[in-house]
C-alpha cells in the first residue's frame, strides 16, 4: 500500500473510532432516556461510520495492482460496498419513522427530557466539529477528495444534531411532540444521503462522465505538436478516473516521434489531474477539409 493510500486509511480509521462512539453513546442514551429524536440521530451517526467502513475498504481494494482477473483494478468493491450501504440505510429509516409514529400516536409513552440528554448531544456535536476540521485538514493536506466528501457528509449530521438539540428544548418547556418530530426530519436527512450515495453509486457503475472535456483538451493542448483533439471521454469514480482521447498529430509525422508526444500528452495529464488512474491516447491525422 502507498504512503498516501495508508495516510488516507489512518486518517479513515481514526474517524471510524470517534463516529462509532458518537453513534453508541447517542443510541444507548436513546434507548436508555426513550428520547426517539436521540436515538435516531444515534443511528445516523452509525451511518457515517458506516460510510468509514466503505471508505477503508475503498482504499484497501485502490492499494491492489491491477491482475489477470481485474485489468482495470479493484476499485469497484467501495462502489459494491455503496451499494449494500444504500440498503441498510433503507431499514434504519423505516425504524426511524416507526419509532417517531408510536410516539407521534401515544402507543409509546413520551419520556421527560432531562439535563444529560443536552450534555450527550452537545459532546457528541464536539467530537463531530473536531472531526470535520480533522478530515478537511488532513484531506488538504493528501489531496483526498473522500476524505473531505466524508467531512462534508459530517456537517450534515451536525446540523441533524442541532436540529435534535432544538427539539429537545421545545420538548422540555412543554412541547413533548418536537421529540418524534425531530426524528421524522433526522430520517429525512437519513434518506438524503442515502439518494446522494445511491446516485454517486448507479453514476459509477454506468459510466457516467467524471471530468469535463474541455479542461482535458485545454491541457493536451498545451503540448507542442498536437493539432487537436477529439472523443474525450471518462469514467470511474472521481478520485479513480480512466481517460482515453484521441490526439490529431501530423499526417507526416513519424510513428516513433509521434508515440513520444502521446506519452507526454498522457503524463501532463496524469500529472495535471493526479485523479487519473490511466490514460488511452490514440493518435490520428487531423481530419481533411
Amino acid at each position: 500500500m502507498s504512503d498516501r493510500y495508508a495516510s488516507v486509511g489512518r486518517v479513515l480509521l481514526r474517524v471510524l473510532v470517534l463516529n462509532l462512539a458518537v453513534a453508541l453513546a447517542k443510541i444507548g442514551f436513546g434507548y436508555f432516556s426513550g428520547a426517539v429524536s436521540i436515538l435516531s440521530d444515534g443511528f445516523h451517526s452509525l451511518i457515517d461510520a458506516s460510510s468509514n467502513v466503505v471508505g477503508l475498504i475503498g482504499i484497501r481494494a485502490a492499494s491492489q495492482p491491477p491482475d489477470e482477473d481485474h485489468p482495470y483494478g479493484h476499485r469497484k468493491y467501495e462502489t459494491v460496498a455503496s451499494s449494500i450501504f444504500v440498503g441498510f440505510a433503507a431499514l434504519v429509516v423505516l425504524e426511524v419513522l416507526r419509532n417517531a409514529y408510536n410516539h407521534l400516536t401515544g402507543r409509546e409513552p413520551q419520556h421527560a427530557i432531562t439535563v444529560a440528554s443536552f450534555v450527550v448531544m452537545l459532546v457528541t456535536v464536539a467530537v463531530n466539529l473536531f472531526v470535520i476540521w480533522y478530515e478537511t485538514r488532513e484531506g488538504k493536506r493528501l489531496s483526498s477528495e473522500m476524505l473531505l466528501a466524508d467531512a462534508t457528509q459530517t456537517r450534515a449530521d451536525v446540523w441533524s444534531s442541532l436540529t435534535v438539540i432544538a427539539a429537545l428544548f421545545g420538548a422540555r418547556i412543554g412541547f413533548p411532540l418536537l421529540d418524534p418530530m425531530a426524528a421524522i426530519v433526522v430520517a429525512a436527512f437519513i434518506a438524503y444521503g442515502g439518494y446522494q450515495i445511491f446516485h454517486a453509486t448507479t453514476g459509477i457503475l454506468s459510466d457516467r462522465v467524471v471530468m469535463m472535456g474541455g479542461d482535458i483538451e485545454h491541457v493536451v493542448m498545451s503540448v507542442p505538436g498536437v493539432l487537436g483533439c477529439h472523443e474525450i471521454r471518462t469514467r470511474g469514480s472521481e478520485d479513480h478516473v480512466f481517460l482515453d482521447l484521441h490526439v490529431w498529430l501530423p499526417a507526416d509525422m513519424r510513428l516513433d516521434e509521434a508515440h513520444r508526444i502521446s506519452h507526454v500528452v498522457k503524463d501532463k495529464l496524469m500529472a495535471r489531474y493526479p485523479k487519473i488512474a490511466d490514460a488511452i491516447i490514440h493518435i490520428e491525422p487531423p481530419p481533411r477539409s
